[in-house]
């Protein structure tokens, strides 16, 4: 079945849902597709200004590199690496960007998390991504 709007907009409900849930703080959230394309966005009532862009950066991340942005940061930290290498300023390193598979681990899209602290938005974001797993096919 792979990524669709209803699956993208499953994952960004459940998101903001923990959110609420386990911090009482609003969201912002972004799904991408494998392309890298933004598929769905959300901000929540009182999402901050900052994290539409960064809720988008951390989706788009995790699909480029095809990674959590969490173990990107990981990656640049041990490789001291700066993420201007990379050649795209469309990308962060902040932690909160996981990658959407389905179940032969294909990467079929990301989806980003703001608004929270970085452990907080990461917390939120691989919720979200488990919930909808299961509709990846």
């Amino acid at each position: 079945m792979g990524l669709t709007l209803k699956t993208a907009q499953a994952a960004i409900d459940k998101a903001i849902e923990v959110a609420r849930a386990e911090y009482d703080k609003p969201a912002c959230v972004a799904v991408y597709d494998a392309n890298g394309l933004l598929m769905a966005f959300s901000r929540v009532e009182g999402g901050l200004f900052r994290s539409v862009e960064i809720s988008q950066a951390k989706a788009y991340t995790a699909v480029r590199m095809g990674v959590d942005t969490d173990i990107f940061l990981a990656r640049l930290q041990r490789e001291n690496l700066s993420i201007a290498y990379f050649c795209d300023a469309k990308m962060t390193a902040l932690p909160g960007g996981v990658v959407l598979r389905n179940a032969a681990g294909e990467l079929v899209g990301g989806l980003g998390v703001s608004g929270m602290k970085a452990d907080e938005d990461a917390f939120v974001a691989r919720e979200a991504a488990a919930f909808v797993q299961p509709l990846l096919g």
